[in-house]
């Protein structure tokens, strides 16, 4: 079994939603360092993900793969474009910057267009492009009215698009890619674990109780909306993962600007703005695109 029982829109629908809900979880562990929380993301997921394995008998591939220099290498590319991603995406939510993060979510369905360009060669419709040049500008906006690149939200969506596109063209499933990603990662996970708690800084293991267990529930809430997206990243296109993927950073905006009371300037809402309208562009493009294709294949 490669995939999910689930279609591939209902499962990428599933996936970006609890995306987007996962800051409400970061702020509970707001007072422990980024990078512990990112080793135990890494070394719960790996043993939810074992545990997964085991319960469906599939260990057989592992061994092969293991033997193979070809397949390892981009598997340990998109495990390290991971670690960075998740490292970068929990220091700005703990920073009190969910805006950043959402930003970054709303740009990366155009770079997913990018990608698709230059290495899968797909062909976007003029308004496709006009969409991409559109929040470009969107871009250039923010870096103008705040003083500096946005770099949080472009390195997210840069580090996000091009890990999207290596399990896309990956040659194993949804949850044997990630087990293969998580144990890569785990000699840096463990042993930074084990490192911390001789240093007598880790907060594993130590008072309360509730900061034990939410670092343990990293490893399900980590590996399930990957493994989502993994299996959905296989079955749909690039361009309706772009679609959907405006579900995630979407409710993280919500939760910057209500819940957490970030503050968001006319001139960032412009920015904001100019990638939206970049976005619903792209959408209605990619839509009549789609619809069309469908009528001809009926045809």
């Amino acid at each position: 079994m490669q995939t999910l029982p689930l279609n591939g829109p209902l499962t990428a629908f599933i996936a970006y939603t609890l995306w987007g809900l996962f800051p409400l979880y970061i702020r509970q562990i707001d007072h422990i360092p980024p990078l512990e929380i990112v080793l135990h993301r890494s070394a719960w997921s790996l043993l939810f993900v074992v545990g997964l394995l085991a319960a469906l008998r599939r260990f057989a591939w592992l061994g092969p793969v293991l033997r193979q220099p070809r397949t390892l290498a981009p598997f340990a590319t998109s495990a390290l474009l991971l670690g960075a991603n998740w490292l970068l995406y929990v220091w700005a939510v703990n920073g009190g910057r969910v805006l950043d993060a959402s930003l970054g979510y709303f740009i990366n369905p155009l770079v997913n267009v990018l990608l698709g360009v230059l290495v899968l060669h797909e062909r976007p419709q003029p308004l496709q492009w006009a969409a991409v040049a559109l929040a470009a500008a969107g871009v250039l906006w923010l870096a103008v009215g705040v003083g500096h690149v946005p770099w949080i939200s472009l390195v997210l969506a840069a580090s996000f698009g091009l890990y999207g596109l290596l399990r896309k063209t990956a040659t194993l499933g949804a949850v044997e890619g990630l087990a293969l990603e998580t144990l890569l990662l785990a000699p840096l996970a463990f042993g930074g674990i084990a490192w911390l708690a001789l240093q007598g800084s880790g907060h594993f293991g130590a008072p309360p109780l509730v900061d034990n267990l939410l670092l343990l529930a990293a490893g399900p809430l980590t590996a399930v909306p990957l493994l989502l997206f993994a299996s959905a990243a296989r079955r749909v296109s690039l361009a309706t993962l772009g679609l959907m993927q405006y579900i995630s950073p979407s409710i993280q905006f919500f939760l910057g600007v209500f819940l957490y009371r970030e503050p968001f300037s006319t001139g960032r809402g412009i920015g904001f703005l100019l990638i939206w309208t970049a976005l619903a562009l792209y959408s209605a493009e990619s839509w009549r695109v789609l619809r069309r294709s469908r009528l001809a294949a009926a045809a």
